[in-house]
C-alpha cells in the first residue's frame, strides 16, 4: 500500500468512529450506501444505538433521511443516464439500439406497471439501489418515488435496528 494511504486510512477511520461523530457518520454512511456503491449502513446505525440507546429514534430517522436522499441521487443518476442515452441515440439514428433480454423487458414492464410504488422495495439488498436508478431511467414521478423510498427505508431501519437490539 502507498505510504500516503497508510496515513490516510487511520485518520479516515478515526473521523468515522461512531462515538465521536455519531449521527453525522450514520448520515454519511447511509447516504453513500444508497448509491450504487456496495456498502451497508445497518452496522453503523446498530453500533451507534448499541453504544447510546437513547439515540434509537434519532439514529433511525437520520439513517432513513440519508438513505432516502442517496436513493434520490440514484434516481437522478438513472434519469441522467437516460438523457445521455437519448442524446447518443439521436446522434446515431442509423444504428439500431441494443436489444434487451426478455428478463430486462419483463423487469421494466413490472416497474412501469407498479410505478412509484415499486420504490417501496428500494430497501432490498442488491436490487434496491438499481431499482431507484431504473425508476429515474423510466422517468417515474420523482416526488412520489422519493416518498415511497422514504417509507421503505424507514421501515427497514426501524425493523432491523429493533430486531438486532432484541437479539443481541
Amino acid at each position: 500500500m502507498e505510504p500516503w494511504m497508510t496515513d490516510l486510512m487511520p485518520a479516515a477511520l478515526a473521523w468515522l468512529a461512531i462515538p465521536q461523530v455519531g449521527l453525522g457518520a450514520v448520515f454519511a454512511i447511509a447516504f453513500v450506501s444508497a448509491t450504487l456503491l456496495p456498502m451497508g449502513s445497518e452496522p453503523a446505525v446498530f453500533g451507534l444505538v448499541k453504544l447510546q440507546p437513547e439515540m434509537f429514534w434519532p439514529a433511525v430517522l437520520v439513517a432513513s433521511l440519508g438513505n432516502t436522499l442517496g436513493g434520490a441521487v440514484t434516481w437522478w443518476m438513472g434519469e441522467g443516464a437516460r438523457r445521455a442515452a437519448d442524446r447518443l441515440r439521436h446522434r446515431h439514428e442509423a444504428s439500431p439500439s441494443a436489444p434487451h433480454s426478455r428478463a430486462d423487458q419483463r423487469a421494466m414492464q413490472w416497474l412501469a406497471r407498479f410505478g412509484p410504488k415499486a420504490c417501496l422495495l428500494s430497501w432490498l439488498p442488491v436490487v434496491g439501489d438499481p431499482l431507484c436508478a431504473v425508476a429515474g431511467w423510466l422517468r417515474l414521478p420523482f416526488w412520489p418515488c422519493v416518498a415511497y423510498m422514504a417509507v421503505g427505508k424507514f421501515a427497514r431501519y426501524l425493523t432491523m435496528t429493533g430486531f438486532l437490539l432484541w437479539v443481541v
